[in-house]
């Protein structure tokens, strides 16, 4: 199946697109007792009254990436960008029904790497849980996406992304230079089973949970880039 030419549209221009039905209600629950089934007691498990989080989620899930990449999302990883992707970065959030976590507008600047290894055009650092973090050049993070799972119907009630479409095409944006005034700034509701595709340059937040409904979500970013000078991706993977 190709995909249609809206959705290969709204990403480039709008820096996200959002597609419906991707996984059905069994392939969802399979997802979800795999995770379930998971060892809450490693250092890459967050949890706490907001949020329960899992980075390195396919190393930590093996389990999880056959369910995740059925034939459906593979085909449409093909058809948006072609052969030569990798996955980069896995994680898994869990927002409860009482959350009051929220997370302000920011695009994704950094790249998960497996040894911090200084070189010019990268930086500044970071480092999480063990997890060393870099800014790469612009035109890296360019070529690269993101797609996230919707494991329950998500909206402005339990903290759907906003984003400010066409932010994506600004290089480096700083959220205290938004222009509300002159920006389109959208809510973006995904269905249970649903993807969201979005380019890490996209301004985009999230909002504290209002409805008392729960929201799951894995994220998964991916890239087809080599890293220069021995530096390496942390958690690489064949998709």
């Amino acid at each position: 199946m190709k995909t249609p030419y809206r959705y290969n549209t709204a990403l480039k221009e709008k820096g996200f697109t959002i597609i419906e039905g991707i996984y059905n209600n069994g392939e969802i629950a399979a997802m979800i007792a795999a995770i379930d089934r998971a060892d809450r007691g490693k250092d890459t498990f967050r949890s706490s009254a907001d949020l329960f989080a899992i980075r390195q989620l396919f190393k930590e899930i093996p389990a999880l990436k056959p369910l995740v990449f059925n034939a459906y999302l593979q085909q449409l990883v093909h058809d948006f960008f072609g052969p030569g992707y990798f996955i980069v970065k896995s994680i898994y959030f869990d927002k409860p029904e009482q959350s009051n976590w929220y997370v302000a507008y920011h695009q994704d600047l950094t790249i998960a790497v497996a040894e911090k290894i200084q070189l010019e055009h990268f930086g500044p650092w970071t480092v999480k849980q063990n997890q060393y973090a870099v800014q790469p050049p612009v035109a890296l993070l360019e070529r690269n996406f993101t797609i996230r799972i919707h494991l329950d119907d998500t909206d402005a009630g339990n903290g759907a992304l906003k984003v400010i479409e066409a932010s994506h095409l600004k290089k480096v944006y700083r959220p205290e230079t938004i222009d509300y005034a002159a920006e389109h700034e959208t809510v973006c509701p995904v269905a249970k089973g649903g993807i969201m595709i979005m380019k890490p340059l996209l301004l985009h937040s999230s909002g504290r949970s209002t409805s008392g409904r729960r929201r799951r979500v894995i994220h998964i970013e991916f890239s087809d880039q080599a890293l220069p000078a021995g530096l390496t991706w942390a958690e690489q993977q064949e998709i």
